[in-house]
């Protein structure tokens, strides 16, 4: 066996995820020359190089990165298994790291997790509330729920919903402004906006006849929490165009009022995205499957 030590490796894991020998070394607890001698080894013993070095940062190089996606999912196999070794036979055992969009962790997910941690009390949950998508590999996330179509073909997602943006707005607010009742009302109306995707959400679709219109709007309030945007709406501060799944409760008891409903809009997806998709963790995996049932007994008006 041409790697025998399994710190080697996590030297490897460690310097990839911080970009710096020096990062390793910190999460390791060892000084950065005893990490930078493991690395060596390991590479010596390799017969490669594994990072192209330079002042400011490491960057895996190719055989690297291959050699990484082996060694993460050895660890995970090996803690999986120290899990399942001290635990009751089939029982989910061991920490599940979660992001996901604030407004969709506040208003649907929080409940969902208590159920299924309440069905499985030997995990611990780490649940990580941003709107902003993170590196799933470097931030060491099991599973990132995102909205929108995906794109890093280096990760397997699972889709757990297909939801449209609605428009909508405070009884008070439309008692105050009136109703707009076409896409091109809205420019003389207070628009709230959002980071979607990491960008401000400004330009909103909508489809009657086969033909779309495409609004640029604008409002005194932008913020980079969806929750917010939403908490704003219902205070009457203005219109707001949101997935109707973050929104639902809303309408259902009033504090928010559908508007143009005789408008399709572009269709939204919800992914439960993981790291790698040859081998899942069967508390990951059990997971998913979860909220996967959960999210098929909701049905959407455009469903």
């Amino acid at each position: 066996m041409t790697i025998e030590n399994v710190a080697d490796l996590q030297v490897l894991v460690h310097t990839a995820r911080g970009g710096t020998l020096t990062a390793a070394a910190q999460s390791m607890g060892v000084t950065p020359a005893a990490a930078s001698a493991m690395l060596k080894r390991l590479e010596s013993r390799l017969g490669c190089r594994l990072f192209e070095r330079s002042t400011r940062a490491m960057r895996l190089t190719p055989r690297g990165q291959t050699l990484l996606d082996y060694a993460l999912r050895a660890f995970e196999l090996l803690a999986e298994g120290e899990a399942q070794v001290t635990a009751d036979l089939g029982a989910l055992v061991g920490p599940l790291r979660i992001t996901a969009p604030s407004d969709l962790a506040r208003t649907t997910l929080l409940s969902w997790l208590d159920e299924f941690l309440a069905a499985h009390p030997g995990l611990q949950l780490a649940l990580l509330v941003r709107d902003l998508p993170l590196d799933v590999m470097r931030e060491e996330v099991d599973v990132a729920i995102r909205y929108g179509n995906m794109a890093d073909s280096g990760l397997v997602a699972r889709l757990l919903a297909t939801t449209h943006p609605v428009l909508c707005a405070s009884p008070d607010y439309l008692k105050r402004h009136g109703t707009p009742l076409h896409p091109e009302d809205l420019p003389r109306h207070n628009c709230i906006t959002f980071d979607r995707g990491g960008r401000r959400h400004r330009d909103w679709r909508f489809a009657r006849g086969g033909a779309w219109t495409e609004v640029r709007v604008s409002g005194d309030r932008h913020a980079d929490d969806a929750s917010l945007a939403r908490e704003w709406a219902i205070a009457g501060a203005g219109l707001l165009f949101k997935t109707e799944l973050d929104v639902r409760h809303d309408l259902e008891r009033g504090a928010l009022v559908r508007l143009l409903s005789d408008w399709r809009t572009e269709p939204y997806p919800l992914h439960a995205v993981m790291p790698s998709g040859r081998f899942v963790l069967a508390r990951v995996r059990a997971l998913v499957d979860f909220l996967a049932l959960k999210f098929s007994s909701w049905r959407a008006p455009h469903s």
